[in-house]
Protein backbone atom coordinates (compact mmCIF):
# COMPACT_ATOMS: atom_id res chain seq x y z
CA UNK A 1 0.00 0.00 0.00
CA UNK A 2 1.30 3.45 -0.92
CA UNK A 3 1.97 6.07 1.74
CA UNK A 4 -0.56 8.76 2.54
CA UNK A 5 0.74 11.99 1.00
CA UNK A 6 0.95 15.03 3.28
CA UNK A 7 -0.27 17.95 1.16
CA UNK A 8 1.95 20.91 1.97
CA UNK A 9 0.28 23.11 -0.64
CA UNK A 10 -3.12 22.82 1.04
CA UNK A 11 -1.75 23.46 4.53
CA UNK A 12 0.31 26.42 3.32
CA UNK A 13 -2.75 27.91 1.64
CA UNK A 14 -4.67 27.78 4.92
CA UNK A 15 -1.80 29.49 6.73
CA UNK A 16 -1.59 32.23 4.09
CA UNK A 17 -5.31 32.90 4.39
CA UNK A 18 -5.05 33.14 8.17
CA UNK A 19 -2.06 35.48 7.85
CA UNK A 20 -4.01 37.71 5.45
CA UNK A 21 -6.89 37.83 7.94
CA UNK A 22 -4.48 38.70 10.76
CA UNK A 23 -2.87 41.44 8.67
CA UNK A 24 -6.29 42.86 7.80
CA UNK A 25 -7.07 43.21 11.51
CA UNK A 26 -3.95 45.30 12.20
CA UNK A 27 -3.93 49.09 12.18
CA UNK A 28 -0.68 49.11 10.16
CA UNK A 29 0.39 46.47 7.66
CA UNK A 30 3.64 44.70 8.59
CA UNK A 31 6.68 45.46 6.46
CA UNK A 32 8.98 42.70 5.23
CA UNK A 33 12.43 43.67 3.93
CA UNK A 34 14.09 41.05 1.73
CA UNK A 35 17.74 41.50 0.75
CA UNK A 36 19.00 39.78 -2.40
CA UNK A 37 22.72 39.98 -3.20
CA UNK A 38 23.67 39.20 -6.79
CA UNK A 39 21.68 37.52 -9.56
CA UNK A 40 21.62 33.83 -8.70
CA UNK A 41 18.59 32.56 -10.66
CA UNK A 42 17.29 30.22 -7.96
CA UNK A 43 17.59 32.88 -5.25
CA UNK A 44 15.93 35.48 -7.49
CA UNK A 45 12.96 33.18 -8.09
CA UNK A 46 12.68 32.33 -4.42
CA UNK A 47 12.81 35.96 -3.29
CA UNK A 48 10.31 36.86 -5.99
CA UNK A 49 7.87 34.28 -4.63
CA UNK A 50 8.35 35.59 -1.09
CA UNK A 51 7.68 39.15 -2.21
CA UNK A 52 4.61 38.17 -4.22
CA UNK A 53 3.06 36.26 -1.33
CA UNK A 54 3.95 39.07 1.05
CA UNK A 55 1.95 41.55 -1.06
CA UNK A 56 -0.92 39.09 -1.54
CA UNK A 57 -1.18 38.77 2.25
CA UNK A 58 -1.48 42.56 2.54
CA UNK A 59 2.04 43.25 3.80
CA UNK A 60 4.43 45.94 2.61
CA UNK A 61 7.22 44.73 0.31
CA UNK A 62 10.46 46.55 1.23
CA UNK A 63 12.93 44.80 -1.05
CA UNK A 64 16.63 45.63 -1.52
CA UNK A 65 18.68 44.20 -4.40
CA UNK A 66 22.47 44.59 -4.16
CA UNK A 67 25.13 43.78 -6.78
CA UNK A 68 27.09 40.54 -6.51
CA UNK A 69 30.37 42.35 -5.86
CA UNK A 70 29.01 44.49 -3.03
CA UNK A 71 31.48 44.75 -0.11
CA UNK A 72 30.70 43.39 3.34
CA UNK A 73 30.48 46.86 4.86
CA UNK A 74 27.86 47.99 2.34
CA UNK A 75 25.60 45.02 3.08
CA UNK A 76 26.06 45.67 6.80
CA UNK A 77 25.02 49.30 6.27
CA UNK A 78 21.81 48.20 4.51
CA UNK A 79 20.96 45.83 7.35
CA UNK A 80 21.65 48.53 9.93
CA UNK A 81 19.45 50.97 8.04
CA UNK A 82 16.57 48.49 7.90
CA UNK A 83 17.10 47.55 11.54
CA UNK A 84 16.65 51.19 12.58
CA UNK A 85 13.57 51.76 10.39
CA UNK A 86 10.33 51.48 12.43
CA UNK A 87 8.29 50.57 9.35
CA UNK A 88 10.38 47.39 8.86
CA UNK A 89 9.05 44.54 10.99
CA UNK A 90 10.97 41.69 9.42
CA UNK A 91 14.36 41.41 7.70
CA UNK A 92 15.39 38.44 5.57
CA UNK A 93 18.86 38.10 4.05
CA UNK A 94 18.55 35.59 1.21
CA UNK A 95 21.11 32.79 1.35
CA UNK A 96 23.48 31.68 -0.03
CA UNK A 97 25.54 34.84 -0.37
CA UNK A 98 28.49 35.37 -2.72
CA UNK A 99 31.58 33.68 -1.28
CA UNK A 100 33.39 36.90 -0.39
CA UNK A 101 30.69 37.79 2.16
CA UNK A 102 30.55 36.56 5.76
CA UNK A 103 26.94 35.40 6.10
CA UNK A 104 27.12 34.67 9.85
CA UNK A 105 28.37 38.17 10.67
CA UNK A 106 25.70 39.78 8.50
CA UNK A 107 22.84 37.67 9.89
CA UNK A 108 23.83 38.59 13.42
CA UNK A 109 23.44 42.28 12.58
CA UNK A 110 19.70 41.67 12.17
CA UNK A 111 17.83 42.54 15.40
CA UNK A 112 16.51 39.26 16.86
CA UNK A 113 12.93 40.56 16.94
CA UNK A 114 13.12 41.35 13.19
CA UNK A 115 14.90 38.08 12.34
CA UNK A 116 12.03 36.38 10.50
CA UNK A 117 14.30 33.54 9.36
CA UNK A 118 15.08 32.74 13.01
CA UNK A 119 18.80 32.39 12.32
CA UNK A 120 20.47 34.92 14.62
CA UNK A 121 22.50 33.75 17.58
CA UNK A 122 19.90 35.16 19.96
CA UNK A 123 16.98 33.34 18.32
CA UNK A 124 19.00 30.11 18.22
CA UNK A 125 19.51 30.50 21.96
CA UNK A 126 15.84 31.23 22.52
CA UNK A 127 14.96 28.07 20.64
CA UNK A 128 17.42 25.94 22.59
CA UNK A 129 16.08 27.26 25.89
CA UNK A 130 12.45 27.01 24.70
CA UNK A 131 11.86 30.72 25.18
CA UNK A 132 9.62 32.89 23.00
CA UNK A 133 11.23 33.92 19.73
CA UNK A 134 11.14 33.61 15.95
CA UNK A 135 11.72 30.05 14.79
CA UNK A 136 13.40 28.99 11.50
CA UNK A 137 10.71 28.74 8.86
CA UNK A 138 11.31 25.30 7.37
CA UNK A 139 11.53 23.33 10.64
CA UNK A 140 8.52 25.22 12.00
CA UNK A 141 6.64 24.33 8.83
CA UNK A 142 7.56 20.65 9.20
CA UNK A 143 6.11 20.68 12.71
CA UNK A 144 2.84 22.12 11.38
CA UNK A 145 2.69 19.41 8.71
CA UNK A 146 3.19 16.70 11.32
CA UNK A 147 0.38 18.19 13.40
CA UNK A 148 -1.90 18.47 10.38
CA UNK A 149 -1.24 14.81 9.57
CA UNK A 150 -2.20 13.83 13.13
CA UNK A 151 1.24 12.44 13.98
CA UNK A 152 1.70 11.98 17.73
CA UNK A 153 5.18 13.20 18.63
CA UNK A 154 5.14 12.63 22.38
CA UNK A 155 7.26 9.55 23.05
CA UNK A 156 7.97 8.97 19.33
CA UNK A 157 11.48 8.31 18.09
CA UNK A 158 12.27 11.06 15.58
CA UNK A 159 15.39 10.83 13.43
CA UNK A 160 16.66 13.94 11.66
CA UNK A 161 19.12 13.43 8.81
CA UNK A 162 21.20 16.59 8.46
CA UNK A 163 22.67 18.98 11.03
CA UNK A 164 22.52 22.37 9.31
CA UNK A 165 21.83 25.53 11.31
CA UNK A 166 18.96 26.25 8.92
CA UNK A 167 17.02 22.97 9.24
CA UNK A 168 18.62 20.00 11.00
CA UNK A 169 19.62 21.47 14.36
CA UNK A 170 16.47 23.57 14.92
CA UNK A 171 14.31 20.66 13.74
CA UNK A 172 15.77 18.44 16.44
CA UNK A 173 15.19 21.14 19.06
CA UNK A 174 11.55 21.57 18.05
CA UNK A 175 10.98 17.81 18.16
CA UNK A 176 12.53 17.60 21.62
CA UNK A 177 10.21 20.37 22.80
CA UNK A 178 7.30 18.22 21.64
CA UNK A 179 8.57 15.34 23.79
CA UNK A 180 9.93 13.23 20.96
CA UNK A 181 13.18 11.34 21.38
CA UNK A 182 15.36 13.02 18.77
CA UNK A 183 18.37 11.50 17.03
CA UNK A 184 20.44 13.61 14.62
CA UNK A 185 22.35 11.88 11.81
CA UNK A 186 24.98 13.43 9.57
CA UNK A 187 27.81 12.63 7.17
CA UNK A 188 29.82 10.83 9.86
CA UNK A 189 26.94 8.67 11.11
CA UNK A 190 27.74 4.97 10.92
CA UNK A 191 25.12 2.57 9.57
CA UNK A 192 22.83 5.41 8.53
CA UNK A 193 20.10 3.16 7.13
CA UNK A 194 20.02 1.14 10.34
CA UNK A 195 19.59 4.26 12.47
CA UNK A 196 16.88 5.63 10.19
CA UNK A 197 14.94 2.35 10.36
CA UNK A 198 14.42 2.97 14.08
CA UNK A 199 12.42 6.14 13.39
CA UNK A 200 8.72 6.60 13.90
CA UNK A 201 9.22 10.01 12.29
CA UNK A 202 12.05 10.52 9.80
CA UNK A 203 12.94 14.06 8.70
CA UNK A 204 15.49 14.14 5.88
CA UNK A 205 17.31 17.42 5.25
CA UNK A 206 20.73 16.30 4.02
CA UNK A 207 20.82 18.03 0.64
CA UNK A 208 21.71 14.79 -1.15
CA UNK A 209 19.38 13.55 -3.91
CA UNK A 210 17.66 10.23 -3.08
CA UNK A 211 19.94 9.60 -0.10
CA UNK A 212 17.29 7.67 1.82
CA UNK A 213 15.96 4.53 0.17
CA UNK A 214 13.32 2.00 1.16
CA UNK A 215 15.88 0.01 3.13
CA UNK A 216 16.24 2.96 5.55
CA UNK A 217 12.54 3.29 6.43
CA UNK A 218 10.56 1.30 8.96
CA UNK A 219 7.21 0.15 7.53
CA UNK A 220 4.51 2.63 8.48
CA UNK A 221 6.89 5.43 9.50
CA UNK A 222 6.17 9.08 8.72
CA UNK A 223 8.78 10.51 6.34
CA UNK A 224 9.31 14.25 5.81
CA UNK A 225 11.48 15.04 2.76
CA UNK A 226 12.93 18.55 3.04
CA UNK A 227 15.24 18.28 0.02
CA UNK A 228 14.53 19.39 -3.52
CA UNK A 229 16.86 18.87 -6.47
CA UNK A 230 16.61 19.40 -10.21
CA UNK A 231 17.94 16.35 -12.05
CA UNK A 232 17.82 14.98 -15.59
CA UNK A 233 14.78 12.97 -14.48
CA UNK A 234 13.00 16.02 -13.08
CA UNK A 235 12.61 17.23 -9.52
CA UNK A 236 13.41 14.89 -6.66
CA UNK A 237 14.02 15.08 -2.94
CA UNK A 238 16.47 13.56 -0.47
CA UNK A 239 14.19 10.50 -0.29
CA UNK A 240 13.96 7.92 -3.06
CA UNK A 241 10.54 7.33 -4.63
CA UNK A 242 10.62 3.69 -3.51
CA UNK A 243 9.96 4.86 0.06
CA UNK A 244 6.39 5.58 -1.03
CA UNK A 245 5.66 1.84 -0.81
CA UNK A 246 7.06 1.52 2.73
CA UNK A 247 6.15 4.68 4.63
CA UNK A 248 2.81 5.27 6.29
CA UNK A 249 2.84 8.98 5.46
CA UNK A 250 5.16 10.98 3.21
CA UNK A 251 5.62 14.54 1.97
CA UNK A 252 5.79 14.74 -1.83
CA UNK A 253 8.45 16.63 -3.78
CA UNK A 254 7.39 19.12 -4.97
CA UNK A 255 4.31 20.11 -2.97
CA UNK A 256 5.33 19.00 0.50
CA UNK A 257 7.67 21.02 2.70
CA UNK A 258 8.52 23.67 0.08
CA UNK A 259 5.26 25.67 0.19
CA UNK A 260 5.38 25.70 3.99
CA UNK A 261 8.62 27.66 4.20
CA UNK A 262 7.21 30.85 2.69
CA UNK A 263 3.92 30.44 4.56
CA UNK A 264 5.82 30.29 7.85
CA UNK A 265 7.88 33.32 6.81
CA UNK A 266 4.65 35.29 6.44
CA UNK A 267 3.47 34.04 9.83
CA UNK A 268 6.80 35.02 11.40
CA UNK A 269 6.50 38.52 9.95
CA UNK A 270 3.11 38.97 11.62
CA UNK A 271 4.58 37.64 14.89
CA UNK A 272 7.47 40.08 14.59
CA UNK A 273 5.03 42.96 14.09
CA UNK A 274 2.76 42.06 16.97
CA UNK A 275 4.71 40.16 19.64
CA UNK A 276 7.11 41.34 22.33
CA UNK A 277 9.75 38.63 22.75
CA UNK A 278 11.69 40.38 25.54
Amino acid sequence: MSATLIDGRAVAERIRKQVAADVGALATSPGLATILVGDDPASAIYVGNKRKQCVTAGMRDLHRHLPADVPQAAVADVIDELAAEPSVDGILLQLPLPKHLDAVALIDRIPPDKDVDGLTEVNAGRLTLNRPGLRPCTPAGVLVLLDEAGIELGGAHAVVVGRSDLVGKPMAQLLLQRNATATVCHSRTRELASVCRQADVLVVAAGVPRLIGADAVRPGATVIDVGIHRTDDGLCGDVDRGVNEIAGALTPVPGGVGPMTIAMLLRNTVFAATQDFT
